[in-house]
């Protein structure tokens, strides 16, 4: 949520952030309408509230017609005071969907423009390019690791089955990427993957993104699509006593439901509906967070080191932000078969814009409660195997293991061929 300060004392930097989000920049100006119209009502509730407390110390000293005066007053102000609190109701209602249809504030320095105007920051290892390459489908149904027939037939389209190498390489992953958030000092965390209407809305995945959300009517939970809702939501309504940042890693599967992307990267396991990641989650003061945002990035950097992947850095546009983050980077391997780069990690700044939604605070050095800053960013995930098996596939269909997943698939160097294929 926007901070109301801001938009008061710099609404053109709130503009200028609307501007290279491409979002309507009116939003700001009606915002300083609704949060007049909402300090007026106040001010007038609060005039007929002090008259009607007036009237109550005059009443006991009152008599005769005076009395009878006052009393007239008094039912006539009681009527008045429920009706300015009302208005009062109504104000803060208008000016609550107000904020809400404000993005975060975009950082100094991000790109502006749509999905396709990011900038490269850097390219890191050397693109494979072997021949007559195979995408991670035909490999995993030739290890016997990757099945999408049975799970359309169970599930429908988009979803599927990690079976033998498949699903000890999945694990695999994500192991190493908690114990390597684990050795860094973050807190590992299994959380709840259904939670409630407020901690969905207070992380900014109701709004522009409602329809990639899957919701359950029946009970008004929502099923989450990153670990990142409930460890935003774990301090709801806190004060946090913050000594350095508060980290966690949080393990849990993610579901989606890809609304809009109709026809995109339907084949093998690139884009669908359920999935598992490791997400790394922090919660520092809002003057760190710039800082904690590079350490986000460079662990994750680190962990495409260990599975030897090739892969480049991009600063993404304000337009494909998100309306939580003010800026965000992501790592994208290389896909040999699509002769492209694709993302495998994102890491975003949230500022305090989510921590502003959600009541989480911190005290500051003269122990005052401060609104904290929060980031999140990916460190495993399921789609990792799809540029692991294409980048590291050899001529007669296996691929070769990074050293550092050896030890979670059973110490093999390489998977083999368990299908006949070509």
């Amino acid at each position: 949520m926007i901070d109301l300060r801001l938009v008061r004392e710099d609404p053109e930097a709130v503009r200028a952030s609307q501007r290279l989000r491409g979002d309507a920049v009116e939003a700001v100006d009606a915002l300083l309408h609704a949060d007049e119209a909402r300090r007026s009502a106040v001010s007038a509730f609060e005039a007929l509230r002090a008259e009607q407390n007036q009237l109550g110390k005059l009443m006991p000293k009152a008599a005769g017609d005076e009395k009878a005066a006052l009393l007239a007053r008094t039912k006539t102000l009681a009527a008045d005071v429920k009706a300015a609190q009302a208005a009062v109701t109504e104000a803060e209602q208008v000016l609550r969907a107000a904020q809400f249809a404000i993005a975060n504030v975009v950082q100094d320095g991000a790109p502006g423009g749509g999905e396709d105007d990011y900038v490269v920051l850097r390219e890191v290892g050397t693109r494979p390019e072997p021949a007559d390459a195979r995408d991670h489908l035909a490999l995993g149904e030739l290890l016997g690791a990757i099945d999408t027939e049975r799970g359309a037939k169970v599930s429908g389209a988009r979803f599927y089955y990690l079976t033998g190498v498949g699903a000890l390489l999945q694990l695999g992953l994500l192991q190493l990427g908690l114990w390597q958030a684990v050795e860094a000092g973050f807190t590992p965390v299994i959380p709840p993957v259904l939670v409630k209407p407020e901690s969905m809305e207070g992380t900014g995945f109701l709004g522009s993104h409602a329809a990639e959300v899957y919701h359950l009517p029946a009970d008004d939970l929502y099923l989450v699509g990153t670990s990142e809702v409930p460890l935003a939501a774990y301090h709801k309504d806190e004060i946090l006593a913050l000594n350095g940042p508060l980290r966690y890693a949080g393990w849990s599967s993610c579901f989606r439901r890809e609304a809009g992307s109709y026809g995109k990267d339907t084949r093998g396991i690139i884009r669908v509906h359920q999935f598992d990641k490791v997400e790394m989650f922090s919660y520092c003061p809002p003057e760190e967070a710039a800082q904690e945002h590079q350490r986000l990035l460079a662990w994750e950097e680190e962990m495409l080191g260990k599975l030897e992947l090739a892969y480049r850095v991009i600063d993404v546009a304000a337009g494909d932000l998100g309306s939580s983050a003010a800026r965000k980077f992501d790592c994208e391997a290389w896909l040999p078969t699509q002769n492209r780069y694709m993302e495998v990690t994102s890491t975003s700044n949230c500022t305090t814009f989510q921590a502003r939604r959600l009541n989480t605070r911190y005290r500051d050095a003269d122990g005052k409660p401060q609104t904290v800053a929060t980031l999140n960013g990916t460190l495993a995930t399921t789609r990792m195997m799809v540029a692991l098996l294409e980048q590291h596939q050899q001529p007669d269909g296996s691929v070769r293991v990074p050293k550092a997943l050896q030890p979670f698939v059973g110490g093999r160097d390489v998977l083999e061929p368990v299908k006949a294929g070509s």
